[in-house]
């Protein structure tokens, strides 16, 4: 999880710029992307959390595979976040980093969670920890990427 704690500082780093937008990139904002992504980790921590790691099968799942294992990258414009994970309301500064010490609260005991807790992903199915974490942070270097680009 040292990974994500570096990435969730780049998310940090990109705060002050939360309005900014280029069309050409992505219809969401450098706040909308950051808001999404710590939604997201957010979530799907709080998932593993609720978890019952004794209720956890291992099933093959191609796409699981393929991205997070073979191709170690989200390929973009090719999934749409589900609404659970997607920002509603204002986004300022104040929300942002308001949200991200809300994260950094939630992720401090992860590393006593059992190795299978677990959550049910859209398209790559259930996922214990190790693939969580694989996960999350594959997901927020994808939105970083974006926010790059954005800023570029």
């Amino acid at each position: 999880m040292q990974e994500l704690h570096k990435l969730l500082d780049q998310l940090q780093s990109d705060i002050s710029s939360f309005d900014k937008v280029n069309l050409s990139i992505s219809s969401g904002s450098v706040g909308w992307h950051i808001a999404h992504s710590l939604k997201t980790i957010d979530q799907i921590v709080t998932a593993c959390k609720n978890s019952n790691p004794n209720e956890y099968q291992w099933h093959f799942n191609f796409n699981r595979f393929s991205i997070l294992s073979l191709i170690r990258k989200i390929p973009r414009g090719k999934a749409k976040a589900p609404k659970i994970v997607r920002p509603e309301g204002d986004i300022s500064q104040e929300t942002l980093t308001l949200s991200l010490e809300h994260v950094r609260e939630n992720l401090m005991n992860w590393d006593s969670f059992d190795k299978n807790v677990h959550f049910p992903h859209p398209y790559f199915g259930v996922l214990n920890k190790k693939e969580t974490e694989k996960f999350l942070e594959l997901h927020t270097k994808h939105h970083l990427m974006i926010i790059d680009d954005i800023l570029k």
